[in-house]
């Protein structure tokens, strides 16, 4: 949202990017993120709440009616401080910016609009100290609010268990008509725990590495001097912690799918520079989640980004009638 006060709305990269796929036949999700991680919130009735909230409006100008959903939040809490959770600050804010929301649809789109608004995204849920009682309060105000349809996850966990903690948690708190976004997810917690595991053998044999050499080592040599596509996919498929989990993708969409309540999943595209910059032990790997591999691995000899192992292929097979172009939504009430 910061970036609004220097660059107008459609030009913003977010926007530009969405109503660019909008006009594609993408469908399209936007999420509205106020970094307040390192300063206070303001109250509801101050000057800026005031300045917060003609900042949303520039950007309803430009999406309302274009954008499929829009998610009225980031990742609430963690783009916050804790004293904000705890005083209840956080909850009244996004409160103010959902009501405000709502009153602007139904004044510029009167009964009907293509803009589905779901409450933003609930991180850590597989955690018993991040299920409080302003997460209980979130809950409640999705499911109180007729026109929010439901609430958006990103279970990033260390195992596929874990994110069944999430909807565990957000299910029975929705309304039957309600569903829920999952707008990002991934193992990368479980491949943080790897990185100083030992390479496999027969990979250190077959590329000529010494036998010590550590899985956070071959990733910063990739990310330094990308690899032909064959031995970026041999180190995935010899390295025990991501072969038994290279179907992840597939496997936790279909979880999501089985609850019936599923609104949209999405999936991170592509490696991006703040991935591999300065990649060490202790970066967490992102890079790993990516669909393509196009900055680990060399661009193949026609000139496209490698695809990932493992996530590209089911990524692919998940995709129905229904998910391709052009995505034909209705309007809903306002």
């Amino acid at each position: 949202m910061p970036e609004i006060d220097k660059t107008p709305a459609r030009q913003q990269a977010a926007i530009k990017a969405l109503l660019s796929a909008h006009d594609k036949g993408y469908g399209t999700v936007l999420s509205l993120k106020f970094p307040y991680n390192h300063r206070p919130m303001p109250a509801v009735d101050s000057a800026d709440m005031d300045a917060e909230l003609a900042r949303v409006d520039k950007v309803l100008d430009a999406a309302m009616g274009k954008a499929d959903i829009l998610a009225l939040a980031n990742e609430p809490f963690i783009e916050s401080l804790k004293k904000d959770h705890d005083d209840g600050t956080l909850n009244a804010f996004y409160e103010k910016v959902a009501q405000h929301v709502i009153a602007y649809r139904k004044k510029r789109f009167g009964e009907r609009c293509r803009t589905r608004l779901y409450m933003g995204s609930l991180n850590h849920l597989d955690r018993p100290d991040w299920r409080t009682p302003a997460t209980e309060r979130w809950m409640e105000f999705t499911r109180k609010t007729p026109e929010i349809e439901g609430v958006d996850i990103h279970p990033h966990v260390a195992a596929i268990e874990d994110s069944q903690k999430y909807l565990d948690y957000i299910l029975p708190k929705l309304r039957r008509d309600q569903k829920f976004l999952a707008t990002e997810f991934s193992l990368v917690l479980l491949w943080e725990q790897h990185l100083r595991d030992t390479i496999p053998a027969e990979f250190a044999r077959r590329y000529e590495l010494p036998a010590a050499t550590k899985v956070w080592q071959v990733i910063k040599q990739a990310t330094e001097h990308p690899f032909p596509q064959r031995k970026w996919h041999d180190f995935l498929s010899m390295s025990p912690w991501f072969e038994t989990h290279k179907h992840y993708l597939r496997n936790q969409v279909q979880k999501f799918r089985d609850t019936g309540k599923l609104a949209v999943a999405t999936y991170g595209v592509a490696q991006a520079p703040a991935m591999v910059k300065d990649f060490g032990p202790d970066k967490q790997p992102w890079l790993l989640n990516s669909l393509y591999s196009n900055l680990t691995v060399q661009e193949g000899e026609d000139g496209k980004p490698a695809r990932s192992y493992g996530l590209f292929d089911d990524f692919r097979a998940l995709q129905r009638a229904e998910d391709r172009r052009p995505v034909r939504t209705a309007e809903t009430t306002t």
